[in-house]
């Protein structure tokens, strides 16, 4: 009986270790056209490579914590609106990758929110955002924000693709 090397002792470790689970795109989704190209643009990758996709909602703070009925009111408003939100960008993903796609509603900040599922879902492991096409607002907070450098971004890697793709362009590309 022959005995293993440490190399080949090494790979076989990694052979038993649990079986990766597939891999997951996020996109944060709001009603500006950027988005509707990231999700699609998303959708097409996550079919193409097999993986899914999760859509995400953030309800950001409001400013109204000091009248409580109102504040109240303004949640509950939010989160149908986004709940209607995510279902139209659902069935839009549904409709060019064949996937159905995991729904996220969250209170905070996007940056907060979007860190939080990272390290909660190990597989989500690539965040995908369309850059702003309006000159004077930039790109958007969340680009900006993974392009700030070290400690700054993101701790997956983040595809950023131009607000101004068209449908054409996303198929050639995803």
């Amino acid at each position: 009986m022959s005995s293993m090397t440490a190399k080949e002792t090494e790979m076989a470790k990694d052979t038993d270790a649990a079986p990766i689970k597939r891999r997951k795109f996020l996109v944060v989704v709001d009603e500006t056209s950027e988005c509707e190209v990231a999700i699609h643009f998303a959708a097409r990758r996550a079919r193409h490579t097999k993986g899914g996709l999760v859509l995400l909602a953030a309800l950001e703070p409001g400013g109204f914590e000091h009248w409580l009925g109102v504040e109240n009111l303004m949640k509950e408003e939010a989160r149908e609106e986004a709940e209607r939100i995510l279902h139209r960008h659902a069935a839009r993903v549904n409709e060019v990758s064949g996937l159905m796609p995991e729904l996220e509603i969250r209170e905070g900040t996007k940056p907060d929110i979007v860190k939080a599922m990272i390290k909660e879902d190990p597989a989500i492991s690539i965040l995908v955002l369309a850059a702003g096409t309006d000159k004077k607002e930039g790109p958007g907070p969340l680009v900006q924000m993974a392009a700030g450098g070290a400690g700054t971004g993101f701790s997956i890697p983040v595809t950023v693709v131009p607000g101004s793709l068209t449908e054409d362009e996303i198929h050639d590309l995803a």
